[in-house]
């Protein structure tokens, strides 16, 4: 007799399909690294171990977390973008606009992402004795989810998408440790992700330029413009950058492994900057996604390569 395997009907599958296309699973790349570095930064000891008994059982929750928590995040800003999505040239063909996945279908994506998203908070709970991630899970969500409101009303939605992915940092090192959270590095690490994610958002944000200023939305360069704009990204990057240092600086255990990854991406943030200059909007797919991808995984390998190093695990 067959095993019984599970099929997911063929209108589900083809709406979480749709759905991948938009949530961008690849940019996850911006956020991930930071939020597993987050959590090495606060990986309880034995000695000068790491414990990983108990770590290791937290790594698998984090992990699971951040897929969730941004798959929800995605679909809401989907959902709550689909008539501004649907009069941009650049965006029409998304699933909501392009008629590929109705509202309904979107809204039930959202809420399933959103209880997994919680079901693996409460998780925390019994396997590590930690209900911190249940507490604070749902303003999280709430927070997450919001975003595509902010456009409507001020320029520094920026701001608050760099923000949302910042969280990463001390809510992974929460849901390992609630005592390493008043730690000065992790919320200078923080404050780098949040400077860096708004600086290159601004940047992406000038392939809507005219769109933003016909439709009345706030962004820094429908505010300010193409060359205001970038000056502000640049500032951004600037504060970014002193940030790392500092974290770096200020946490013994990071040594010359995340060194090299902080002069590297200092030089990265640098390079992308001379590309805008260079070639203008046409540089942003190469200056969006592949250099700061590039910053993400090598600071956060380097991290943790120097945290195990450092922690002698």
């Amino acid at each position: 007799m067959p095993t019984p395997t599970l099929i997911l009907p063929p209108r589900t599958t083809q709406t979480w399909r749709a759905l991948a296309t938009d949530i961008k699973l690849a940019h996850s790349v911006f956020a991930l690294p930071f939020a597993l570095l987050g959590a090495f930064m606060a990986a309880p000891r034995t000695g000068a171990f790491i414990d990983w008994s108990r770590f290791g059982r937290g790594l698998p929750l984090i992990l699971g977390a951040m897929f969730f928590a941004r798959t929800a995040a995605m679909i809401a800003n989907r959902v709550v973008d689909r008539e501004i999505d649907a009069r941009n040239p650049r965006t029409r063909h998304r699933a909501l606009p392009g008629g590929r996945v109705t509202l309904r279908q979107a809204r039930a994506a959202w809420l399933a992402a959103a209880a997994l998203f919680m079901a693996t908070c409460a998780l925390f709970g019994p396997l590590l004795d930690n209900w911190w991630p249940l507490v604070l899970g749902l303003p999280v969500l709430v927070w997450l989810s919001a975003y595509g409101l902010l456009k409507r009303s001020t320029a520094a939605c920026h701001l608050y998408l760099g923000a949302s992915l910042a969280l990463s940092v001390p809510a992974a090192a929460l849901a390992i440790d609630p005592e390493a959270i008043g730690a000065p590095p992790l919320w200078l690490l923080a404050g780098m992700v949040l400077t860096w994610v708004a600086g290159f958002d601004i940047l992406y944000a000038l392939q809507d330029l005219e769109v933003d200023r016909r439709d009345g939305l706030h962004s820094i360069p429908a505010w300010l413009g193409e060359t205001g704009a970038i000056g502000i990204s640049r500032m951004c990057h600037a504060l970014a950058a002193c940030l790392l240092v500092a974290s770096w600086r200020l946490d013994s255990r990071l040594g010359m492994l995340f060194g090299i990854g902080v002069g590297a991406s200092i030089l990265l943030l640098v390079l992308e900057h001379w590309i805008i200059a260079r070639r203008g909007r046409a540089g942003i797919p190469m200056a969006f996604f592949t250099l700061n991808g590039i910053v993400s995984c090598l600071l956060g390998l380097l991290g943790i390569a120097d945290l195990i190093r450092g922690h002698g695990g």
